[in-house]
């Protein structure tokens, strides 16, 4: 039995955890939030990982908590509705493909994990040597593991002590998201409206629950404060039609408010020594391709296979090895996604809300959305679990 440290308790460490201690290894998860972060957007589950979630023991959870999204409504800046199609269909959700929210998908993993969790504490250093890693955490307190896994996110502070400082590479623009009353009264539907430089949507799976906002902006320059979230979102929508200042004036009072860049990970590799990289600490491909969850799944049944197999040095080069074809065709297409998720000129949302009005009466329009979609579902299979 190994002592095993996974840092981040969001899907990929509680997903590890559940299969490591299937193999007979302790495992301890430390997060830095005081609880399980229950607010977060919905996330999509694809291809490969559906595959995961079955091995998990976790699939018929996950499918039960599925949002059940049924369409996604396009307005205009009156709010007037100009398009209409179901949610599926759009999506590429196809078989066993799930959305679910982030928050009911880290439970059901966090419930199923079997692992020893630590919540409201991290990881302040770390020694790596031949015996095992040293740690000390932000509690004062020490303990010493075998292997120790970085699974907290895109701004991975494990990753930035093991492997120094990675640039993000920014895709242009920046995501918010929160929560608020649901005044649409919508029900199991998405509403969106686009205007150059800006998105906004809103979705809610209960007219009498609540319904999450994001707001999506273009801006090439990376690196903005996260803390200073809702001022340049303020800044960015100013002015902006349909409901934005409804929703402005909700951001506000949000207790729930996220907020960051649209940006991708890219290492030259993903461990030292006994320390490896797990999730978007290893390889976010960017919220704009729909399959950081996904890849969080995948990764994380690779190197516990690999683990399985090897000793950590064979293992995690192993792990690498795999994901790498996997990563590389999700990145690709999380750029490519990007323009759709960050609207661009008059002309070009003119010819895209052109399509959206016509496509309900185009007579194929499946096979219409099926080419247009062919690259996600290629990515969401480019590896064999």
């Amino acid at each position: 039995m190994t002592e095993i440290l996974v840092s981040g308790a969001g899907v990929a460490g509680p997903a590890l955890a559940r299969l490591l201690t299937r193999q007979g290894h302790h495992v301890t998860v430390v997060e830095q939030a005081v609880s399980l972060r229950e607010a977060g957007y919905k996330v999509d589950v694809r291809g490969a990982a559906t595959t995961v979630l079955h091995r998990l023991g976790v699939y018929e959870q996950a499918r039960a908590a599925d949002t059940g999204m049924r369409q996604i409504t396009y307005v205009n800046r009156t709010g007037k509705p100009f398009a209409a199609l179901p949610a599926d269909l759009i999506m590429g959700r196809r078989g066993d493909d799930l959305e679910i929210m982030r928050g009911d998908l880290s439970r059901i993993l966090h419930d199923a994990a079997g692992a020893d969790f630590a919540f409201g504490d991290s990881i302040a250093e770390l020694h790596d040597g031949p015996d095992g890693v040293d740690v000390t955490f932000a509690s004062g307190r020490t303990g010493r593991f075998g292997l120790v896994v970085a699974a907290d996110g895109l701004h991975s502070a494990t990753r930035r002590r093991v492997l120094g400082d990675v640039p993000l590479r920014h895709l242009g623009g920046y995501l918010s998201i929160f929560t608020t009353a649901n005044t649409l009264g919508i029900d199991r539907e998405e509403v969106m409206y686009a205007e150059p430089g800006r998105l906004t949507f809103v979705y809610a799976m209960d007219p009498a629950g609540p319904a999450r906002v994001g707001m999506i902006f273009a801006d090439p320059r990376a690196g903005h404060d996260r803390r200073d979230g809702k001022r340049l979102v303020a800044d960015a929508f100013a002015g902006g039609g349909w409901r934005t200042a409804q929703f402005l004036d909700a951001m506000r009072e949000a207790d729930d408010f996220y907020f960051d860049s649209l940006s991708q990970v890219e290492m030259p590799r993903w461990s030292s020594g006994r320390v490896v990289l797990l999730g978007d600490a290893a390889h976010c491909p960017a919220p704009s391709s729909g399959q950081g969850t996904s890849l969080a799944l995948v990764g994380a049944w690779v190197l516990a296979e690999e683990l399985g197999r090897a000793g950590h040095v064979e293992a995690f080069a192993a792990y690498e090895r795999r994901m790498r074809p996997y990563v590389a065709k999700n990145m690709e297409f999380g750029r490519r996604m990007v323009k759709d998720m960050v609207p661009g000129g008059r002309l070009a949302i003119g010819f895209r809300n052109y399509g959206m009005r016509t496509l309900k009466f185009h007579p194929r329009k499946e096979q219409v959305i099926e080419r247009v979609l062919a690259p996600l579902r290629e990515a969401a299979n480019a590896i064999t679990v």
